[in-house]
């Protein structure tokens, strides 16, 4: 017979792992609104939008992304940086923030905190870097992500430069080596990988190429449906199934205890599958995806409420806006304002501003191994990120 207090012990375990699963919310709340009639169409619109026009391009580019950043850290490329003058530093470091992701933030930051970069090269990562959110500007707008990046690069670079003009190469460089946090899998380690992950690695292995193709014929305004001589509308179900059950198998695949753990993408530390870490990266961003989509959406439905033509209003302050925003930890803030970016609601200018001051999820090991240098270099970020949102919205808005 039980004792009591393993009964109880069992129920606060089960309660535990109950509130633990909060990403659920998201695939409950999409099963509700595909249930009720008044909001099935929209909602199977914005999950087959979400699918084949952003997850299918961002998988692909995942893909090949982490390929390429395993084979750099197979061959240890990176070793040969040069450490002798900062101006190199500066330099790789812009190109560092350039990648997608935090992973090239996250090799500058631990090279600083090993005494070994400047502090002006971390403004430089931190200015150039627009995390996850590169991925979706990249692959719903390839033009415009280009160009933002571009623009990071540049702006991280001089930001850099100028710091380290300012206050010297030595400025806030710590004496002795930090150890260093791993973040999105910069190393691999033998544990256990949960089943859900997986399945979310063994789905995207078998529909990343199928849902690729599909998602080429969208961009040239095929009729898919007539393409492959299916019922009309039948595409759209499919994707929005498919999208239903991957969503689902990631919000299985993690708990949510704090702040980090809603706003950052998962750690891949423990798993050397290439899809594993695509469907894990593909369906954190896609989840956010809805979420603004829908927010937008709904507002739109049932209000009538129309937010670009509110945020036209208040067009001197939205750049601003999306520049605090750009401060918030984490990568899913940043995906909301790009997803609002290209539903139309904020202009260029926003877009530009929050890329620039956002640090995605590289900004959590920041605070970790080094609170003070985290702040001080998150807030130098922001005023490339108003002279350059302001100049753009000046000139061109």
């Amino acid at each position: 017979m039980q004792s009591s207090s393993q009964i109880l012990s069992k129920k606060l375990a089960m309660k535990s792992t109950y509130l633990s699963r909060k990403r659920l919310l998201i695939p409950i709340l999409i099963f509700v609104l595909l249930l009720t009639d008044s909001t099935y169409l929209l909602t199977l619109r914005v999950l087959s939008d979400a699918f084949w026009q952003v997850s299918a391009y961002v998988a692909a580019s995942l893909a090949l992304y982490h390929y390429l950043a395993d084979l750099i850290v197979r061959h240890k490329w990176l070793l040969n940086v040069p450490h002798t003058h900062s101006t190199y530093q500066i330099i790789f470091a812009s190109l560092m923030g350039a990648m997608p992701g935090c992973g090239g933030a996250i090799i500058v930051i631990t090279q600083f905190v090993q005494g070994k970069f400047s502090f002006g090269a971390v403004v430089a990562v931190l200015t150039a870097t627009m995390g996850d959110a590169a991925f979706l500007l990249l692959a719903s707008r390839p033009s415009i992500g280009f160009l933002v990046i571009a623009v990071g690069v540049v702006v991280g670079l001089i930001s850099g430069i100028v710091v380290d003009a300012i206050h010297g190469d030595q400025f806030m460089r710590p004496k002795i080596a930090t150890k260093q946090v791993l973040c999105c899998g910069d190393k691999q380690q033998d544990k256990q990988v949960s089943p859900y992950i997986k399945w979310q690695g063994i789905l995207w292995q078998w529909l990343l190429l199928p849902a690729a193709f599909v998602a080429i014929l969208f961009s040239f305004q095929i009729d898919v449906d007539q393409f492959f001589d299916l019922p009309a509308g039948t595409i759209n179900v499919v994707g929005s199934i498919i999208l239903v059950v991957a969503i689902t198998l990631w919000a299985l695949s993690g708990e949510v205890s704090n702040y980090q753990t809603v706003v950052s993408e998962d750690s891949k530390v423990n798993t050397r599958n290439l899809f594993q870490k695509v469907a894990l990266d593909t369906n954190f961003v896609a989840s956010w995806v809805i979420l603004a989509f829908l927010i937008f959406e709904l507002l739109v439905h049932f209000s009538g409420v129309n937010l670009a033509a509110i945020f036209t209003q208040w067009d001197n302050f939205t750049p601003l806006i999306a520049i605090f925003i750009g401060l918030l930890p984490g990568c899913g803030p940043q995906i909301i304002t790009t997803s609002l970016y290209l539903s139309g609601a904020i202009p260029l200018s926003a877009q530009l501003g929050n890329a620039i001051s956002n640090d995605g999820d590289a900004l959590f090991p920041a605070i970790a191994l080094s609170p003070k240098m985290a702040i001080v270099a998150t807030l130098y970020s922001a005023i490339p990120a108003v002279i350059v949102a302001y100049s753009y919205w000046y000139f061109f808005e």
